[in-house]
């Protein structure tokens, strides 16, 4: 009986150790071990196998001819493993075959020499009491070298910041960087490092094409749970514009199914021996789908930087666009059966369409791309994607050629595109907020940050009307804000206004509000006895005695430890203002 267990287990050792091949060829065990597989936890920073060594060497890897590498084996594998592969090596070597290195392994080769640790120091502003800061507060991010001695990142992972360093790997010294470019909206920026000692020794990465479906890539950064580098391994899943989280921007992204945590933020993901994109953001509630900022986006902010000096921003066309897959929709706007394309709902008075299109036009064609009643253009191969992404990826002053559908007529127009500005600004980053305080009335322009000083449920909690107003409404001329009574301060000259915060200025003395510089100049050049300010719509209405008024101003300040009752980038444009005044007079 001892004799037969020895036998056992003999045999189990051989089959173990010689006879991997054969099982690693069989389609149902494959399914096995890969349904039991996806049950495990993905951890992001690991290096050795989740499973067994066992299962690991069956799981790891699929047939020579399969094109879809498996999404989730990790960075090295056990030895027996090992053993396995280095027979399967020199079998390829008799037969003449090339060897082919893994995305994972050719993916680490490039990233030792080139991507970079950055440790941010920022501090954001309290938009409730725009006359100071929040506290400092620390974070991490990944960055790569780029020709030119550049690093490109995320820009929120240098947002608000007062001061960046980096760390290139296997080094323990931390050097000073200089932020160059930020751009917000596709959430990118570039780092310059003046340390000559920092440079030796780095290695540019090349910038790729956007990889296709199922194609494999390498996301490789500093992700929270360690100090050292890592690299984790995923397909492509798909490729169409996503909102930027940190911008709140609709621009193209590529969907991966490689955990991207805190701390990947701005690494590069490599395909090949070159960048396929920048991860950046991941979904939140579901496990391991990452996103990456694709190259054509960042080529596009690398250019526009090189070229202007600055970031400039994407382009828009200004137009707001209604799907027509109804088919009595298109009936109504005289289309034919062979016509597809989207209606104009809303044209943004600042852009050059709302000079050159009308509503109800329906546009059938964006630079000789047609439109399809859903708003999509064809991308790649049977890919489609919003023609959005065509205006976007236009420089600056470019025009475009459209075709349009007016009242049972074609026409044809050419747009200039550039970026525009909304109403109420989606972000405020790197920037003071503006603010004006007179009678303890403190006037700020309104913006999103704003609102988001309500908490995550801003939507929500934020008074509805600013909400509305934010989110809806255009600009009816350049250089147009909302601005508002954001609290009020109380003292003895505004007793029986403290709830007249949370609501627009409209009129100051009978005219009408532009901006803030506007209101401040308003006030500030009040030449009567009595100062009136119109509120929300003009149902609401401040009388002041403006002299009493000034002199309530100074102790409201001095009261609230207030050091100027004008933010600095007005009180820059008032002392430019009063300079040039002064040289014209002479």
């Amino acid at each position: 009986m001892l004799l037969r267990s020895f036998r056992t287990v003999e045999l189990l050792r051989r089959i173990s150790t010689s006879s991997v091949s054969g099982y690693r060829t069989s389609p149902s065990l494959l399914q096995r071990c890969n349904g039991f597989q996806s049950y495990l936890p993905h951890r992001v920073t690991t290096t050795e196998s989740p499973f067994p060594s066992h299962i690991s060497r069956f799981c790891s890897s699929q047939s020579a001819n399969s094109q879809n590498e498996n999404r989730h084996t990790t960075l090295s594998s056990p030895v027996s493993s090992r053993r396995v592969n280095n027979r399967k090596i020199s079998r390829r070597r008799k037969a003449g075959k090339s060897l082919s290195i893994s995305p994972a392994a050719d993916a680490v080769d490039l990233a030792l020499d080139s991507v970079v640790k950055i440790f941010t120091v920022s501090t954001s502003p309290s938009y409730f009491l725009p006359w100071q800061n929040k506290s400092q507060r620390e974070s991490m991010g990944s960055g790569f070298v780029i020709s030119g001695r550049k690093i490109i990142t995320n820009a929120h992972v240098v947002a608000d910041h007062s001061f960046v360093l980096v760390r290139k790997h296997g080094s323990s010294i931390k050097h000073r960087a200089e932020v160059q470019a930020v751009g917000h909206e596709c959430d990118l920026a570039i780092l310059v490092v003046d340390s000559e000692v920092f440079w030796e020794g780095m290695n540019a990465l090349e910038l790729g094409d956007i990889p296709f479906l199922q194609e494999a890539v390498a996301v490789v950064g500093y992700p929270q749970g360690g100090d050292n580098i890592s690299v984790t391994k995923g397909v492509v899943s798909r490729v169409e514009p996503t909102q930027y989280v940190h911008g709140a921007t609709q621009l193209m992204a590529i969907q991966i199914d490689a955990a991207i945590n805190p701390g990947n933020s701005g690494g590069p993901a490599i395909m090949g021996n070159k960048v396929a994109g920048v991860a950046f953001q991941n979904l939140s509630g579901a496990e391991n789908i990452g996103y990456i900022i694709p190259t054509p986006v960042i080529k596009h902010f690398i250019n526009g930087v090189e070229e202007c000096g600055k970031y400039i921003g994407f382009c828009s066309m200004g137009v707001s666009c209604q799907p027509m897959e109804n088919g009595e929709l298109r009936s109504g706007f005289q289309m034919s059966s062979e016509m597809t394309g989207v209606l104009v709902s809303k044209i943004n008075p600042l852009s050059d369409a709302h000079k050159i299109l009308k509503k109800d036009d329906v546009l059938l064609a964006f630079d000789g791309v047609p439109i399809a009643n859903d708003g999509t253009v064809p991308f790649r191969n049977r890919e489609r994607i919003t023609f959005d992404h065509l205006v976007s990826m236009k420089k600056p002053d470019e025009t475009a050629l459209v075709k349009v559908l007016r009242e049972g007529k074609e026409h044809e127009f050419s747009i200039t595109l550039r970026p525009l500005q909304p109403l109420v600004p989606v972000h405020q980053f790197d920037q003071l907020p503006s603010y004006y305080i007179f009678a303890g009335f403190v006037f700020v322009p309104l913006t999103q940050p704003y609102l988001h000083e309500y908490g995550e449920d801003w939507y929500n909690t934020s008074p509805r009307t600013l909400c509305h107003r934010a989110l809806k409404d255009l600009p009816k001329k350049a250089g147009q804000q909302l601005v508002i009574v954001s609290q009020v301060l109380m003292d003895d000259i505004n007793t029986g206004y403290e709830r007249l915060a949370e609501l627009q200025v409209n009129k100051v003395n009978g005219v009408e509000v532009n901006n803030l510089r506007h209101l401040c100049q308003l006030i500030e050049n009040c030449n009567t006895e009595k100062l009136r300010i119109d509120l929300d719509d003009e149902s609401r209405v401040i009388v002041l005695n403006y002299q009493s008024a000034k002199i309530a101003t100074s102790l409201i300040l001095k009261r609230h430890r207030i050091a100027s009752a004008i933010s600095s980038d007005l009180l820059i444009e008032q002392n430019l203002e009063t300079e040039l005044a002064s040289c014209s007079a002479v």
